[in-house]
This record gives structure tokens, C-alpha cells and sequence, in this order.
């Protein structure tokens, strides 16, 4: 260990894993975390932090992706679960938490993300199943920690604690934020437009796996595909498909015309581009000409040029589908996310950092090859002088990101904790030296 922060670690590896293992057992879905921000929102609040909740943290006009009917049946599970009222109340209907660690002395603000939503995946039934067989598989059907934000959370309370037991050591603001709602790519936008980072020195985010061995610590990934999140809605005339067959504006026949469009969208010549129809609903009967669908889809680009290259072939393909079929088409936004570049200091930074906080493998870049609304915040801090870095914490994976078999590597954490730590010290430690020499 570098850092000066002192810790037991044995027991706080201990918590990282207990914490873990209840947030994968209540697993909430994008802007459905109520239970868990509650939990979270109870641990930060012991250890002495200011919260901050609902518009503080989050604009709302640009919240995405997010559906009343299932908020509103989420508020009444947590409750069941064991929410803590005056969280819920003080949530206003918006989860996720922002917690504010003032030393009271000079020195920079540091800020750091951890996303906290779960999967719309079943998680696998198998009892060679870890989370199954040791007892804290999903209790949420169809819903499951598949992508390691249960991981996420739990290191942002490990380091949270250690933070908070050596504040007199330390310089500074630290913002530590519990993001909902990043599967999708749904809140991002609407935390940075809170302006709630505007204010922030330095901010470090990171994901868990990813295809990174265990042990294994990336500085700097690449290629972060920007993309766009939508759901096409037509809607048609129904009509008795054996009386009056010419009666009916066939919606499905619509849709199914989209799809088959969008996947033949060409391929640019200046990147890599995706374009995906994941879900669609339709029709009412078999005997009904279908007069509603829904088709839920993502583009993605290389770049912010690319990705709208895409999306744009998707408006058309949709408007041009309406016409064909005489219904009408409306497209809805879900969310959104716009790529990211780290800051070269902070990449440095953590490279000379990993080996000491207990990594055996420091690699400076590696394909990313996703997307993640992390972009906005590092795009906010950078546009407003700070400096920003994400990197990738490697751990075995028992199956790929969103598969109901997917479980982690739980001894990765402590040495994410580790990095962190290392990091937030040497920052403040480099203030108070600039500060001395000035």
C-alpha cells in the first residue's frame, strides 16, 4: 500500500463480499433501485456523509429510458424488501445517491462513480450456480446482477468506509456517486446536466471484467462505441383479418419491414458500427390485423459521426416503413451514451499505481468495444477544467456480461479499493506539495 489510510484488510475484504452478495440478492433494474439506494444510502449516512438524492444529482428533463408503471411497482417491492422510508421519501421517485466527504481543509475534489443498476436477464437456475448453491441467488425473476454493478457498489462502500475513518489525513472534497440507471445508457446525460460534477478536480470510474483475466488492471481502454437507445412505435388500424382484410393498416407488417431494413443498414467505411432490433411486441389476436407495435433497438458507432450515420438510417428506414404499410410511426428515445477519452495523467497515473495496490498485470490500453454513459461525466468534468480516467478491474468471469450464468471473481475488489485509495492520496499529496511551492 502506498496510501497513509489505515485499514484492516482482511475484515473489510469480508464486507466487500457481504455487501455484494446483497445487493446481487435484491437486484434492481434501471431506475428501479430504491431498495438499493436505500442500502446504500443508510451506510454512507453512518459513516457521517452528506447526501444528496432526486434533482440534486439529476436533471430530469433529460432523464431516458424510464417506465412510471414499473418505478412505481419497484417503490412497492423495496418497501416490501426493507427500504428505510425516509430514504424513499427523500428519493422523490429518482434513485440513486451522491455522497459529500468534506475534510475541511484544502485540496482538490475528488469525485468517483459507481453504477448500481442490475439486468433484465434470468439468472441461470443451475445449482452448480455459485450465487445459487451459497444461498444469494437473484430473488427478483427475470432481473439479476449479470454485469458486475453489484461489484461496483460494494467497492464505492469499502472505500467509502476507509475514506471516512481517516479523514484527519486527508485534504479536500470527495463526491462519491451511486449512479442508477446506466444499463440502456439512461441517466449519464441526466446527471451531468444536474451539475453536480461541475465542480469536480478529478474523477475515476471503472467496470469489472470486460474480458480482463484476474489481476489484470486497464488504464486506458479504447474504442468506446457511442450509441443511441430507441424504441419505433407504430401504430396502425386494426380490422377482421378474414371479413375485411383491406380494412386494416397492418402495424406488424410495418415493423417486421423496419427490422429486416435496419439489419441490412451498410456498414461505414470509416469505423465500426452496430445496429441491433432486440426486442419487438405487436398484434392482438390471430384473427386481427395488428394495429400496435413496439420494436426496442440500439445503433452504435466508433465515434459520435458514426453512430449518428446509423441512427439516421434507422429514422429513415422507419418513416419509409410507415408509408409502405399506411401506419403512422413515432421514435422514442431511450438513451444514449457518446464515448469517452481519459485524461493522459490519470492514465499514468493509475499505471504506476497498479503493481503496488496488488495488480500483477498493468496493461496501458485494451479494446473496450461497448458503451457506457460514464462519457457524459467525464465529458462534463473535462469541459470544466478537470480530468477524468475509466478503467477496467479484471476478474475471472464464469460466463459473458448479461448471461444469467455470469458470476464474478469476489477477491478482485480489495485491490480495486486498493487503486482507488492509492490514487485519491497521491492526488492530495501532489496539491499540497503545488500548494507549498507556490
Amino acid at each position: 500500500m502506498l496510501t497513509n489510510l489505515q485499514f484492516d484488510e482482511s475484515s473489510l475484504t469480508q464486507r466487500l463480499m457481504n455487501f455484494r452478495r446483497e445487493f446481487h440478492r435484491y437486484p434492481e433494474a434501471a431506475w428501479r433501485e430504491f431498495f438499493t439506494t436505500s442500502r446504500i444510502a443508510g451506510h454512507l449516512e453512518a459513516l457521517g456523509y452528506t447526501l444528496c438524492f432526486s434533482d440534486e444529482i439529476i436533471h430530469r428533463d433529460a432523464i431516458m429510458g424510464r417506465d412510471e408503471t414499473l418505478v412505481a411497482q419497484a417503490q412497492q417491492r423495496a418497501m416490501v424488501w426493507g427500504a428505510d422510508e425516509r430514504y424513499m421519501t427523500r428519493m422523490n421517485g429518482i434513485t440513486g445517491v451522491g455522497a459529500i466527504l468534506d475534510t475541511g481543509k484544502p485540496g482538490p475534489v475528488i469525485a468517483m462513480r459507481f453504477d448500481i443498476d442490475a439486468v433484465e436477464v434470468m439468472e441461470s437456475q443451475n445449482d452448480s450456480h455459485r450465487p445459487r448453491f451459497l444461498g444469494f441467488a437473484s430473488l427478483e425473476p427475470g432481473v439479476t446482477h449479470a454485469c458486475g454493478h453489484d461489484a461496483h457498489s460494494s467497492i464505492g462502500l469499502g472505500i467509502a468506509e476507509i475514506l471516512a475513518a481517516n479523514t484527519s489525513q486527508m485534504t479536500g472534497t470527495i463526491k462519491l456517486l451511486f449512479q442508477p440507471a446506466e444499463e440502456g445508457c439512461r441517466a449519464g446525460k441526466a446527471i451531468a446536466e444536474s451539475g453536480w460534477l461541475d465542480d469536480v478536480d478529478y474523477l475515476f470510474a471503472a467496470h469489472i471484467g470486460m474480458n480482463v483475466p484476474s489481476g489484470t488492471l486497464v488504464c486506458d481502454p479504447q474504442h468506446f462505441l457511442c450509441s443511441s437507445k430507441f424504441d419505433l412505435h407504430f401504430t396502425g388500424k386494426p380490422a377482421h383479418a378474414g371479413i375485411e382484410p383491406n380494412a386494416g393498416h397492418n402495424a406488424l407488417a410495418a415493423a417486421c419491414t423496419a427490422v429486416t431494413q435496419m439489419l441490412a443498414i451498410p456498414r461505414h467505411r470509416d469505423g465500426m458500427t452496430r445496429v441491433n432490433v432486440g426486442q419487438m411486441h405487436a398484434g392482438d389476436g390471430r384473427n386481427v390485423i395488428p394495429a400496435n407495435a413496439v420494436l426496442m433497438g440500439e445503433t452504435r458507432g466508433e465515434n459520435r459521426e458514426l453512430n449518428a450515420y446509423m441512427f439516421q438510417q434507422v429514422e429513415t428506414i422507419a418513416k419509409a416503413a410507415g408509408q409502405m404499410h399506411n401506419v403512422q410511426v413515432e421514435i422514442r428515445p431511450q438513451g444514449e451514451a457518446i464515448g469517452l477519452e481519459n485524461d493522459v495523467e490519470m492514465v499514468n497515473l493509475l499505471e504506476r499505481l497498479g503493481k503496488p495496490s496488488g495488480f500483477a498485470d498493468v496493461m496501458r490500453e485494451k479494446d473496450f468495444g461497448a458503451s457506457e454513459d460514464a462519457g457524459y461525466l467525464v465529458d462534463r468534468v473535462q469541459a470544466n477544467g478537470g480530468k477524468a480516467v475509466y478503467c477496467l478491474i479484471g476478474s475471472d468471469l464464469t460466463a459473458g456480461h448479461h448471461n444469467g450464468d455470469f458470476d464474478i471473481d469476489e477477491s478482485r475488489m480489495l485491490p480495486a479499493v486498493r487503486l482507488f485509495l492509492n490514487a485519491i492520496s497521491s492526488l492530495q499529496r501532489e496539491s499540497q506539495l503545488n500548494d507549498a511551492s507556490q
